[in-house]
């Protein structure tokens, strides 16, 4: 099975956007399409609470006809058209979607932050994790949404296996972001943030990126969009994740970044898996 995860920051810019990044963004989007992939993964959405036009949807569906999705936004008290999370996946495929909340404090869970499918064989949880924030103002909050998110998956991982993805926000080592020596106090690398993500993985989760390509340098899946020249230099932070359960880290075929041409933001990240 093939499994695609991307913060497309805003799927209407995506959709019917008309300015030059909404192209590149668009060209992306094709590119995604034609992986023919399992279950498509999107964050950031950034979708109203009553979700895509009519013409949106319409888009949506020319680019994916073979596909149904389950959608989040974000509601009060959180901001409009926040965040927000869609899961596209196969018609063919057996799926019941579910729009956790796992006691995070307010409003977090109400951001419209994941979307968890349930297959015959497994579980597949889609998620977009708070930002610690400039001046690490939510740092205190983010560190509790990883400890109730690490439960979370831990509890779907007693019933079946779990493949979790999505934009953690989190540079887990310093072999993960170009420049550690100057971030250690930034959002993404605090010690508090890679120690939530260590202990996620602790709790008996694989990050198949790793586990494929060992400790290579250089690779990431974002880059800042204020800094023009970050792409370029590749001056980038490797923060998008495909996790597995460690019992069936075996099953990984791929685990890799997709190309997002001249795009800077967040890159596609792409898993294959032997089936079940």
């Amino acid at each position: 099975m093939k499994f695609i995860s991307w913060n497309i920051d805003s799927l209407n810019a995506a959709l019917t956007g008309t300015s030059d990044r909404a192209i590149l963004t668009r060209q992306v989007l094709d590119r995604i399409a034609a992986e023919n992939a399992d279950i498509v993964a999107i964050q950031e959405t950034k979708l109203p609470a009553a979700g895509m036009n009519g013409r949106q949807k319409a888009a949506l569906q020319a680019c994916f006809p073979d596909y149904e999705y389950a959608w989040i936004s974000s509601g009060p008290p959180a901001r409009k058209g926040y965040a927000g999370t869609m899961a596209l996946y196969r018609k063919s495929l057996d799926v019941k979607a579910d729009y956790p909340k796992i006691g995070a404090p307010e409003p977090m869970d109400e951001e419209g932050r994941m979307v968890t499918l349930e297959l015959p064989d497994f579980y597949f949880n889609l998620v977009y994790t708070p930002n610690a924030g400039d001046g690490l103002k939510r740092l205190a909050e983010r560190q509790v949404w990883d400890r109730k998110y690490a439960e979370y998956l831990t509890a779907l991982d007693s019933g079946k296996p779990v493949i979790a993805c999505g934009d953690y926000n989190v540079a887990h080592k310093e072999i993960d972001l170009a420049h550690p020596e100057n971030n250690h106090r930034s959002a993404g690398f605090t010690d508090e943030e890679r120690e939530g993500f260590t202990n996620l993985l602790s709790h008996g989760f694989t990050d198949t990126f790793r586990h494929v390509h060992g400790d290579v340098e250089g690779v990431y899946s974002w880059w800042a969009q204020r800094i023009r020249t970050s792409k370029i230099n590749n001056s980038g932070w490797r923060i998008d994740y495909f996790l597995i359960s460690d019992r069936i880290k075996d099953k990984v075929v791929r685990s890799e970044m997709m190309d997002s041409g001249t795009r800077q933001d967040h890159a596609p990240i792409l898993l294959e898996i032997a089936d079940f």
